[in-house]
């Protein structure tokens, strides 16, 4: 049995400068692991696959194609496949989601 601390797993590079942390990667999906601290965000963007957005603590702001929204712990959020999104902490406190891609993307993310 393979276990993975979300915590502990060494972050990696990425184009919006905050923490992430890859903690599963094959050829059927992908699953990272975010923490945006007050006053961060990630860049707008659009991923070739769908995704799906669970938010593990705290509180920030989604915005998926035209739609924005504040959501907290325990939501999950859809991101369809080639629709422009981003998140934002404007809040006080740390803000962890996990990101699942599903399939694992083959194209890389485009940054708007």
């Amino acid at each position: 049995m393979k276990t993975i601390h979300a915590k502990t797993t060494a972050t990696m590079q990425n184009p919006h400068n905050v923490q992430a942390a890859k903690l599963y990667d094959t050829e059927h999906a992908q699953v990272v692991h975010l923490t945006l601290e007050p006053g961060q965000a990630l860049k707008k963007h659009i991923t070739p696959v769908d995704v799906f957005f669970y938010v593990l603590e705290g509180k920030g702001v989604v915005e998926i194609g035209d739609e924005k929204r504040e959501v907290g712990a325990d939501t999950l959020v859809d991101s369809p496949a080639k629709i422009p999104h981003c998140w934002y902490n404007e809040s006080d406190g740390t803000l962890r989601i996990l990101v699942v891609k599903v399939p694992r993307p083959m194209e890389s993310t485009r940054m708007l």
